[in-house]
């Protein structure tokens, strides 16, 4: 039988539920956090700092703000998804997250491309990036439902030459 899509778990991961579907009629397979993970506040890392000092048109102290601080965080799912080449999985946020868990992903939706499976940087590790919008950080625990993700076809434009291979793992197709 030949293998279309589904989800694996990453070899380094112990105790992970592949994603599933929670209902019959649902899009979205339901992703899980593999380890417990704390996604701080971004009033609490920088960001109340940074609108301070472009209020009072501060640029020195803006120039000492260290950007790792406000960056997102990265939730590992010990989950990775193989399909067909011309098929995606799109990450999306749980629909609550941002409404009772003040959590947004950083990069709207992801994309995960056919040829990041079993890439050598990480096996193809996927993984959710958010940012905490809350006043308090979010401690999100192994087990917690963090995100879904959606199988999709693409179609290729008459002019597609791309031919080039994937070399990494997160973010490495556009480097």
């Amino acid at each position: 039988m030949t293998r279309k899509r589904g989800f694996e778990k990453v070899t380094n991961f112990e105790n992970i539920t592949l994603p599933q579907r929670a209902t019959e009629h649902a899009a979205g397979y339901d992703f899980e956090a593999a380890a417990e993970t704390v996604v701080p506040s971004i009033w609490k890392n920088g960001v109340a700092t940074v609108l301070k000092a472009a209020l009072k048109k501060e640029t020195s102290q803006l120039e000492q703000i260290d950007e790792k601080s406000v960056k997102p965080t990265l939730v590992p799912t010990g989950v990775k998804a193989y399909m067909q080449e011309d098929e995606y999985l799109e990450l999306c946020n749980r629909s609550s997250n941002p409404l009772k868990q003040f959590l947004l992903m950083a990069n709207g939706v992801g994309i995960i491309d056919a040829d990041y499976y079993g890439n050598p940087d990480n096996e193809g590790h996927i993984m959710f990036q958010f940012i905490n919008f809350g006043l308090k950080d979010k401690v999100i625990k192994k087990g917690d439902r963090i995100g879904q993700g959606i199988f999709h076809s693409f179609l290729k434009s008459d002019q597609d030459v791309s031919g080039k291979k994937r070399t990494g793992g997160f973010g490495s197709s556009g480097k």
